[in-house]
């Protein structure tokens, strides 16, 4: 498995302290929001700016190390699963996400069967619903 500054090398990137932190913090797991991101990063770094957060998970995100997601009505998120299309099931609750494997077969929302010249190489899907938590909460209100 290549080291965070080998993808970075990899994909034309500076090997820099902020764009390692992020990598790493983004590794980790999760669908994170910029504030998080940068609370991680100040915990690993003396100091390092939001903008300087934003600007190393636009160059990630472009260079495909990192992938922004921004589920209607929430703020942009940002993940490290990159390059397998895979799709996300949102609470309508609390706001928690999971990550989704495409539904059926392989790569089936990929052939939109409308090109309009376009080479797809990627479709967004998102699932609606309640995590187990808030429903429970929901049947506890209920009851009351």
């Amino acid at each position: 498995m290549p080291t965070a500054e080998e993808l970075l090398r990899s994909r034309g990137l500076r090997v820099t302290r902020p764009r390692l932190a992020v990598l790493d913090v983004l590794t980790r797991g999760g669908h994170l929001e910029v504030d998080e991101i940068t609370r991680q990063v100040r915990d690993r770094l003396d100091s390092v700016s939001t903008q300087a957060v934003y600007d190393v998970l636009g160059a990630l995100s472009r260079a495909g190390l990192a992938r922004r997601i921004e589920p209607a009505g929430s703020p942009a998120r940002f993940e490290a699963r990159v390059g397998d299309n895979h799709h996300h099931l949102v609470c309508r609750g609390c706001g928690s996400i999971e990550d989704v494997d495409c539904v059926v077969g392989e790569r089936p929302c990929l052939d939109s069967g409308i090109g309009h010249g376009f080479e797809v190489d990627e479709a967004e899907v998102t699932f609606w619903g309640l995590c187990s938590s808030c429903q429970q909460a929901r049947r506890v209100d209920r009851a009351a």
